[in-house]
């Protein structure tokens, strides 16, 4: 299916975004280790998902399409809003990359039933919890673990968009 193959490349570009902006917090040579990593990760997934053409599949309905954009929309205004308001009210501004991993995670969670894909709703959790558990540690160690959070969030979106493109590509 072509959305499959969107998809994956979307959770990928994403995924590397959160790991080479955010490297650059991590101690020591980690930085290069980890934007190597993800860079490698990245062509990984660009092989997977066009080595093959993909399988012949329905396109979205219009009432997923509308979910899809309604949530986008969503992310667009939550990450700002609520970075301000991290940033201003909370001042704690090392907390806004943890915002920013929470949102994109909740974001997946309506995709699940919107596109008949199951897999959305691991994804989404599994960014949600790293995000509560990236904001805790932040706050009880320093704004490593907020950089570490962001970049274990890109991996993790690496890891599903190659696990989709293998399948797109194995149909």
């Amino acid at each position: 299916m072509q959305g499959e193959r969107i998809g994956a490349m979307i959770g990928a570009v994403g995924g590397l975004v959160f790991i080479l902006v955010n490297a650059g917090g991590l101690p020591g040579p980690l930085p290069v280790h980890a934007r190597i990593a993800g860079a490698a990760a990245f062509a990984l997934v660009l092989w997977l998902v066009l080595r093959r053409p993909p399988a012949a599949g329905e396109p979205p309905s219009r009432s997923a399409l509308r979910t899809y954009w309604i949530c986008v929309a969503a992310e667009v205004v939550a990450i700002p809003l609520g970075a301000s308001v991290i940033n201003n009210v909370l001042e704690q501004p090392d907390l806004t990359v943890c915002w920013v991993v929470l949102v994109v995670g909740a974001h997946f969670l309506p995709f699940a039933r919107a596109f008949a894909a199951p897999v959305f709703t691991p994804l989404g959790w599994i960014l949600v919890g790293l995000a509560v558990a990236g904001g805790a540690l932040t706050l009880a160690t320093s704004a490593v673990a907020a950089a570490a959070t962001a970049v274990l969030a890109g991996a993790v979106l690496l890891g599903f968009s190659a696990l989709g493109g293998r399948r797109s590509a194995a149909r």
